[in-house]
C-alpha cells in the first residue's frame, strides 16, 4: 500500500467507505460526495449519525497484505491522476493485479450485453488493435461488448482493465469467473466497492463513471437506445474526453445508441485508425487487410448457391421470407444453406429468427 494515512487512519477511513457504501443504496450522492480526506469521510458519516465498520476496515487491510492487492486512497501519489481529475472521483480503490496499468493511457471499450456475433467479433478485433497500438483496453466485464474487449486485448498480449459493479472480492457475472482469473493475472480487476459488496443495481452507473474516467477516450460498439453503455459514454463527454461510436444499420435497434451519440457529437468509428488520430496516438496496427481477405477466401470457397444466399443476407437482419424471395430457392434449400453458413461464422441467427451476416 502507499503512503499516507497510517494504519490507524487508514483503517478508520476504510470503516467509513464501508458505511458510506451501505448509504448509497438509499442516497447516492452521499457515496459520490466524499473527497480524500478522513476528516470529510468522518464527517458524513457522523451525520448520517453512524460509526466507522472498523471490522470491516480491518478486513480490507488484511485483504490488501495478499500480494498483487492493492488500495488507492484518492491524494495520494499511487491514485490514477486521470480518475482524480473527474468531478466525483472515488474515495477508495481496490485493485487486484497490475496496479501499474491505472497509469497508463486507457481506451474505454463498451457495448451491448446482447451483442450480434459480427459485434462481438469486431469488438474483439479492434481492442486487440488498439492494444497492440500501446493503450491498454478498459471495459466492466459485462456480457456481450465488454467481455469480447478485454479477450481480445488478452489475445493480442495487450493490457486491459476490468471495473467491477462488485466488491473486488466477487465475481459478476459468475460466468465470467475465468476470464476475470486471467484478467488479474496479465492485467487488473478494479473496484470502488468494499469488499462483499453485492453488484446490485445502483453500482453499475457508478462504475461507469470510473471506466470513463480512467480512459482518455470511450468506443461504443452496439448499442440499444436505452443502454447502459450510452452512461458510460456520457460520463466521458461530461469529464471532457473523446467518445467515439461506431455506426450500424438503420434498420438495426442495437445501433440506434451508436448513431444518437454520433448525432450528438462522437466521432464516427470506422476503424481503428479513427481512434488513434483522435487521441494524437498512431501506431503500429496489424495490416487492416487481412481478416477481409481470409472472409474473401471463405467466400470464394462457398458454391453458387451458398454465395447468393450471403450476399442475400447483408448486414442488416432479414426474414426467411425475404431471403426466399431474394436468392430464388426454397425453404428447404435455404434453411440447409444457412445452417452451413451459420456453422461457418458467416451467418448469424437472431432470437426471433432474422438472419444477417456475421463477417
Amino acid at each position: 500500500m502507499d503512503k499516507g494515512l497510517d494504519i490507524d487512519g487508514r483503517r478508520t477511513l476504510l470503516g467509513c467507505h464501508a458505511v458510506l457504501g451501505a448509504l448509497a443504496a438509499r442516497d447516492a450522492s452521499v457515496a459520490t460526495s466524499a473527497r480524500a480526506t478522513l476528516g470529510q469521510a468522518l464527517r458524513l458519516v457522523a451525520a448520517a449519525r453512524r460509526q466507522p465498520d472498523r471490522a470491516a476496515g480491518e478486513r480490507a487491510l488484511v485483504w490488501a497484505q495478499a500480494p498483487g492487492r492493492h488500495i488507492l486512497v484518492l491524494g495520494e501519489p499511487a491514485y490514477p491522476a486521470l480518475l482524480a481529475a473527474i468531478p466525483t472521483p472515488p474515495l477508495v480503490l481496490f485493485v487486484e493485479g497490475r496496479v501499474d496499468l491505472l497509469a497508463t493511457p486507457q481506451i474505454a471499450v463498451v457495448g451491448s450485453r446482447k451483442a450480434s456475433a459480427g459485434g462481438l467479433r469486431l469488438a474483439q478485433e479492434m481492442a486487440a488493435a488498439l492494444a497492440q497500438a500501446g493503450l491498454t483496453v478498459t471495459s466492466g466485464m459485462a456480457l456481450g461488448i465488454d467481455a469480447a474487449a478485454h479477450r481480445g486485448a488478452l489475445a493480442a498480449a495487450g493490457n486491459t482493465l476490468a471495473v467491477l459493479g462488485c466488491g473486488i472480492d466477487r465475481v459478476y457475472p459468475a460466468r465470467h469467473r475465468e476470464l476475470a482469473g486471467e484478467i488479474r493475472r496479465h492485467g487488473a480487476l478494479v473496484s470502488e466497492f468494499a469488499l462483499g459488496a453485492p453488484p446490485a443495481r445502483h453500482h453499475f452507473p457508478r462504475r461507469n463513471r470510473i471506466i470513463a474516467g480512467l480512459a482518455r477516450g470511450t468506443l461504443v460498439i452496439e448499442a440499444a437506445a436505452r443502454s447502459g453503455s450510452l452512461s458510460t459514454a456520457l460520463h466521458a463527454a461530461e469529464q471532457g474526453r473523446e467518445v467515439f461510436a461506431v455506426p450500424g444499420s438503420v434498420r438495426n435497434p442495437q445501433a440506434a445508441g451508436c448513431h444518437a451519440l454520433i448525432k450528438q457529437g462522437a466521432k464516427l468509428t470506422e476503424c481503428v485508425e479513427d481512434v488513434l488520430e483522435e487521441l494524437s496516438m498512431p501506431g503500429l496496427l496489424p495490416p487492416a487487410t487481412a481478416s477481409a481477405t481470409d472472409d474473401q477466401s471463405l467466400s470464394a470457397s462457398l458454391d453458387g448457391d451458398a454465395r447468393r444466399v450471403l450476399a442475400a443476407c447483408g448486414w442488416e437482419p432479414v426474414t426467411i421470407e425475404t431471403l426466399t424471395e431474394r436468392s430464388a430457392l426454397t425453404v428447404s434449400e435455404l434453411s440447409s444453406i444457412l445452417l452451413a453458413l451459420e456453422l461457418d461464422g458467416l451467418v448469424e441467427c437472431r432470437a426471433n429468427g432474422t438472419y444477417l451476416r456475421a463477417r
